[in-house]
C-alpha cells in the first residue's frame, strides 16, 4: 500500500464517521419533534434517493476530473446538509442533501483504488476500506447515540467537525490520470452512456454475481439498522444510545469478517464466500427467539462477521470487472444505483410493516428468510456459471 491510499483511508474514515453519527442525531431529532416511528426508516429512503436519481451523472463526474477533487466537493455538499439540519431544516430534507453528497462521493472513493493500486491488492484494499468504514460506524454509533441522547443539536455540531476534518484530508489526495473520460457532456448522452454500462455490467457473468450480492447486502445492512433499533427498544427496552452499542457490535463483526476475507479469499475465488450469506440470514432469524441482550450481542457479532466475509471479496471483484469493462467511476455509479434501489425497496417494505403494526419478531423472521433464500439462489447461479465445487 502507498501513501496515497492511507490519505484516502483517513478521509473516508472521517466522512463515514460523520454520516453514521448524523443518522443517530437525526433519529433523536425526529423523536424530539414527536414524528411517527415509521419516519425513522424514511431517513435512509431520503438519503439514498439521490444515489438512484444521480447515478447516470456521478460516475461520469468521478471519471471526468481528479477523484480527490470529487471527494472534496462531495464532502462540502454533505456539510451543507448537516448545517441545514442544525438551522432548522426538517431532518428528512436535510438528510436528502447529505445523500446527494454521498452519492457523488462513493464512485470517487472506491474508483480511485483501481487507479492507485494493482488488481492483486484490491481485496486487501477493500478490506482496509471496509475496516476503516466499520471503525467509523462503531465510533459514529457511539458518539452519535451518546451525544444525541443528551442534545441532538450538540451531536450535529460534532458531526460538522468530522466533515471539516475529512475535507482537510481531501486536499492532500494526489491527482491521478483521468480514466475513461466521456467524449460528450450532453445530459442525454450521459444517460445513454449510463444505460450502456448498466447493461454491460449485468451481462458480464462475474459482474452479474457481484452486483446481485452487493445490492442485497447493502439493502439488508441499511434495513438491519432500523430493525435492531426497533427490536431492542420493544424486546430489550433499550434506548437509542444502547441500540447504538448493539449496532457497533455488528460493525465490529464486519471488520473481523473483512480481515478473514482479505487473508483467505482471492479475487478469482470471490464467489466461494457466498454460503456465508445463507448462514447470515439464518442467524438473523434466530434473533427473533432471543430476549437476553448478551446472547443477542453474540448473534449480531456473528452476523457482522459473515457479512464482512462475503461482501468484501464480491465488492473487490465488482470494482475489478468495472475497471476492466468501463472505468471505475462508471461501474461504481452502476453499483450504487442497484444497491440503493435495494435499500429503497427493503426499507420501504420495512416501513410499511411498521406502519401496519406487524410484530417485530415476525418482521425479523421474514427478513432473515429472505436473506438466506436470495443468497442461496445467487450461490446456485454462481456455481452454474463458474463451476464452483
Amino acid at each position: 500500500m502507498n501513501r496515497s491510499f492511507y490519505i484516502i483511508l483517513i478521509a473516508q474514515f472521517f466522512s463515514a464517521l460523520a454520516d453514521n453519527a448524523l443518522l443517530f442525531a437525526a433519529i433523536a431529532l425526529l423523536k424530539l419533534l414527536a414524528s411517527p416511528e415509521w419516519h425513522e426508516p424514511l431517513l435512509r429512503e431520503f438519503f439514498v434517493i439521490a444515489y438512484i436519481l444521480l447515478a447516470p451523472f456521478v460516475g461520469a463526474f468521478a471519471d471526468a476530473i481528479p477523484k480527490g477533487r470529487v471527494m472534496l466537493a462531495s464532502n462540502a455538499i454533505k456539510l451543507a446538509g448537516c448545517i441545514s439540519m442544525l438551522f432548522g431544516m426538517p431532518p428528512l430534507y436535510a438528510f436528502a442533501i447529505v445523500g446527494t453528497g454521498a452519492a457523488a462521493y462513493s464512485p470517487a472513493k472506491y474508483g480511485i483504488l483501481t487507479e492507485i493500486l494493482p488488481a492483486r491488492l484490491l481485496v486487501t484494499a477493500n478490506s482496509w476500506m471496509e475496516g476503516s468504514t466499520v471503525a467509523a460506524i462503531i465510533i459514529g454509533f457511539v458518539v452519535g447515540g451518546v451525544s444525541a441522547s443528551t442534545d441532538p443539536f450538540f451531536a450535529i455540531r460534532i458531526v460538522i467537525g468530522f466533515y471539516l476534518t475529512a475535507a482537510l484530508f481531501n486536499f492532500f489526495i494526489p491527482h491521478v490520470p483521468i480514466d475513461h473520460k466521456l467524449p460528450k457532456k450532453n445530459p442525454a448522452f450521459v444517460v445513454h452512456d449510463f444505460w450502456h454500462v448498466f447493461k454491460l455490467l449485468w451481462r458480464d457473468p462475474l459482474g452479474k454475481i457481484s452486483l446481485a450480492v452487493t445490492t442485497l447486502f447493502w439493502g439488508v445492512g441499511a434495513t438491519l439498522q432500523f430493525v435492531v433499533i426497533s427490536w431492542s427498544s420493544q424486546i430489550l427496552d433499550f434506548s437509542v444510545k444502547q441500540a447504538g452499542y448493539l449496532m457497533a457490535v455488528v460493525a465490529f463483526g464486519i471488520a473481523i469478517g473483512s480481515f478473514f476475507a482479505a487473508r483467505y479469499i482471492k479475487l478469482e475465488h470471490a464467489a466461494r464466500s457466498l454460503p456465508a450469506g445463507v448462514m447470515m440470514g439464518l442467524l438473523v432469524v434466530s434473533i427473533s427467539f432471543m430476549s437476553d441482550w448478551k446472547i443477542a450481542s453474540v448473534a449480531l457479532f456473528l452476523i457482522g462477521v459473515l457479512g464482512g466475509f462475503f461482501v468484501v471479496p464480491l465488492n473487490a471483484l465488482l470494482q475489478h470487472r468495472g475497471h476492466v469493462l468501463m472505468g471505475a467511476g462508471h461501474s461504481i455509479a452502476v453499483q450504487n444505483f442497484n444497491e440503493n434501489i435495494g435499500i429503497l425497496i427493503l426499507l420501504g417494505c420495512y416501513a410499511g410493516m411498521v406502519r401496519s403494526d406487524m410484530d417485530i419478531n415476525w418482521i425479523i423472521i421474514l427478513f432473515g428468510l429472505f436473506i438466506s433464500s436470495a443468497m442461496a439462489l445467487i450461490y446456485g447461479f454462481s456455481k452454474k456459471m463458474s463451476g464452483i465445487n
